[in-house]
């Protein structure tokens, strides 16, 4: 997405429309139709205040790359570790439990990966009723994935067999289905807390 893309985004998601946006910032709408529309960009002090007013990072807003933070953490554990009990349906429910014992809510995610255009079409003319690519795609990453928030922050998580591996959001989901990389998460129809 690009810094146009994310700040009308971001502004839609806090329930701003561009006059309410931009008489908070004290700026005119239309500098705020610029910025949306990569016309123009804000100067540093609207920039820090954007981000502060929308609730996202400045380093979200200014790279068009991802949606996680710089800092991604990568702890091993050991699957003997961790059993299945209460809510946990599987050992990597229980991991992430142990792992974030501060948090308010746990979302378990059902990963779909973006198919190129050749991809769509094999998969809806040669192979309808098989979902091949899906299907390679889950059995290769082995993961568990999960969003946890502990209080205004969140954080997206993967559980391997060997690695728990969690970073920061940049920008706060709040919808069911949300982006990060080449695939497409949901929240899966339980949580965990």
């Amino acid at each position: 997405m690009t810094f146009g893309e994310k700040l009308k985004d971001a502004r839609q998601k806090a329930g701003l429309s561009q006059e309410q946006f931009s008489e908070k910032l004290h700026v005119s709408r239309s500098a705020v139709a610029k910025w949306e529309t990569d016309k123009g960009m804000p100067d540093i002090g609207n920039l820090k205040a954007t981000a502060q007013l929308l609730n996202v990072s400045i380093d979200y807003l200014l790279d068009d790359s991802d949606m996680l933070a710089a800092q991604t953490f990568k702890e091993p554990i050991s699957r003997e570790d961790y059993q299945k009990s209460g809510k946990c349906r599987s050992w990597q429910d229980a991991a992430v439990l142990a792992k974030f014992p501060k948090a308010t809510q746990i979302y378990p995610l059902i990963r779909k990966k973006k198919l190129s255009k050749l991809e769509n079409i094999l998969e809806w003319t040669l192979l309808p009723s098989f979902g091949i690519f899906q299907a390679v795609d889950q059995i290769n990453s082995g993961c568990a994935f999960y969003l946890a928030e502990e209080g205004d922050r969140q954080f997206f998580i993967a559980v391997s067999k060997e690695f728990i591996e969690y970073s920061a959001l940049a920008a706060r989901v709040n919808d069911k289905k949300f982006e990060v990389g080449n695939y497409i998460y949901q929240k899966a129809n339980y949580v965990l807390i």
